[in-house]
């Protein structure tokens, strides 16, 4: 048995879920946060759109229910929808109790006094922002106060490898202990037992070649859920966001949706707008609407990219509503204000994940979800701009709720069983590690991307079969890395989303799919996959002291 670092609880991932989670439980409890590289660095870091909340006395709650409803194809869970809705004024004034400086109306006197942008889907302003970089002034915010508070425990450049389970510390409890965490570091895996263990790891938008996310967005947390039992559900809705910047060395630059909520049009290159032809929103048709239109006419006129314009708005209004994305593309060698610029789709959000309640609980006893990890039935088939931040502190509060009214009946965890190490090797083939995560990106891109049809995910599956067997030998027998842990992870989510995709026989939100061009006219249901617990691997096991 090993020696653990133990907490009340350990919260794996830095993100506004997981740290406004642990601003909320530290007054009382001990709390774990571990953070795969910075503790800012991840995808709240790079949200520029902003946050949802109903705050104009013209909105209403009924109003962006139905938005979300709409956006989200019927496949929402009404419930959840509601309650994250109805919520979400009182989050915002916790984020504003915190010190996000959110950017407020230039009239002091007008009634609200944030200023609200639309983005697609919304019928009504509702958007609160901090100018174009709404999650830079969450994210340093809450981590600004995690650092000032004595119970919190940040741990940095740490990567969870596993949950551990009480199918791991012995026969007498399914619920879960703690995880197996590796310091990147000094290179050696640390036991950290816990009374309560929350993921807040992000989604997986990784697992595709172009993506607007950061590279710690792997699905960590949804593949350690899957192999600790938890339910995962509607893997097949990926979202991919409409207008990421196209440049060699942009890599990964989102142009938030806000330009076209403030009057941005798409173009083609000889100057015609074309996204009236596909919806009668026009350029604010909900996200999956204006990606697949983009995609359609980059395939039908052999385009590489479409191209995005606001030039037409007074330059200091694109300057002061826009810093953030006017300095990049300065950078880059457009000028926002004279000019359009070019734009593709890009892997965005993963609206499925692990199945949550409205408490955040999973399948497991003790282990929580929380944010883009957690598929709480909140967005359906389609996520709408602005509404995944609200998730995040939404759940993330319901989740502290739930952990401190269940704080009196939750055992200390026991002696946790040692990682070990004894019967593997420094690997001197790391290359296949690279070559791997670059084949299995290139895989989903091209066969489980916007448009998809039965043949292409027939294909997608064998090669992913292959790469998870060849993926759990190399971990089986060499020391791990954290690049290995997030191919490994990649690799079990493709997986679940080829199954998932290949399981709905219609199109419906997000799941385009040209076999099945229309959506089921019956009642559409959740695409739910439960794991076989007994392919804990005995590689896992033999480490885990077993």
């Amino acid at each position: 048995m090993a020696t653990a670092q133990a907490f009340d609880v350990l919260i794996i991932g830095s993100g506004a879920a997981g740290l406004s989670l642990a601003l909320e439980l530290a007054p009382r409890l001990q709390v774990a946060v571990i953070a795969k590289s910075r503790l800012q660095e991840g995808c709240t870091l790079y949200a520029q759109g902003g946050i949802s909340s109903v705050t104009h006395p013209e909105d209403s709650f009924d109003a962006h229910i139905r938005d979300t409803l709409d956006a989200g194809a019927g496949l929402n869970n009404p419930e959840a929808v509601r309650y994250a809705i109805e919520a979400a004024p009182a989050a915002i004034h916790q984020l504003v109790d915190l010190g996000v400086p959110f950017t407020r109306h230039p009239e002091a006197d007008q009634a609200p006094d944030f200023h609200l942008t639309r983005e697609g889907g919304h019928s009504a302003r509702r958007v609160l922002h901090s100018a174009d970089a709404t999650g830079r002034a969450i994210e340093e915010t809450m981590a600004s106060q995690a650092r000032q508070r004595g119970n919190i425990s940040l741990f940095e450049h740490h990567i969870a490898v596993d949950l551990i389970t009480g199918a791991r510390a012995g026969p007498n409890t399914n619920r879960c202990l703690g995880a197996y965490v590796l310091n990147r570091k000094q290179k050696h895996v640390e036991v950290f037992a816990a009374r309560f263990v929350v993921l807040a790891t992000g989604g997986a938008s990784k697992v595709y070649l172009y993506t607007s996310n950061p590279d710690t967005s792997s699905g960590d947390g949804i593949a350690m859920a899957w192999r600790a039992g938890c339910r995962v559900a509607n893997m097949e809705f990926n979202q991919f966001h409409p207008t990421c910047l196209y440049h060699p060395k942009a890599k990964s630059f989102l142009v938030s949706e806000a330009v076209r909520g403030e009057g941005g049009r798409l173009l083609l290159p000889d100057g015609e707008p074309f996204m009236q032809r596909f919806d009668p929103r026009g350029d604010l048709a909900p996200r999956d609407i204006v990606a697949r239109a983009i995609d359609h006419e980059m395939k039908r006129l052999g385009l590489e990219y479409v191209l995005l314009d606001i030039s037409h708005k007074p330059a200091p209004f694109i300057r002061e509503h826009f810093p953030t994305i006017y300095a990049r593309c300065r950078e880059l060698g457009y000028d926002l204000t004279l000019e359009p610029i070019p734009v593709v789709p890009a892997a965005h959000y993963t609206c499925g994940g692990v199945m949550t309640d409205l408490r955040a609980r999973t399948d497991v006893p003790g282990l929580y979800a929380v944010g883009e990890v957690a598929c709480t039935g909140m967005h359906g088939a389609n996520r709408m701009a602005s509404n995944s931040l609200l998730e995040c502190v939404v759940f993330a509060s319901a989740a502290g709720k739930d952990i401190m009214a269940q704080l009196e009946s939750a055992p200390a965890p026991p002696a946790l069983p040692a990682w070990d190490e004894s019967r593997v090797r420094d690997s001197d083939e790391e290359v296949v590690v690279s070559h791997n995560w670059d084949e299995l990106r290139r895989c989903m891109w091209n066969y489980v991307g916007i448009v998809r049809t039965s043949k292409r995910l027939e294909r997608a599956s064998r090669r992913v079969q292959l790469l998870l067997q060849e993926i759990q030998e190399y971990y089986s027998n060499f020391t791990i890395s954290g690049d290995l842990l997030e191919l490994r992870n990649l690799a079990q989510v493709a997986e679940l989303i080829i199954r998932s995709a290949q399981h709905r026989k219609e199109s419906r939100g997000l799941h385009y799919t040209l076999d099945y061009p229309e959506a089921d006219p019956g009642k559409p249901e959740d695409t739910i996959l439960i794991p076989d617990t007994s392919m804990d691997t005995a590689a896992a096991r033999r480490r885990a002291g077993q």
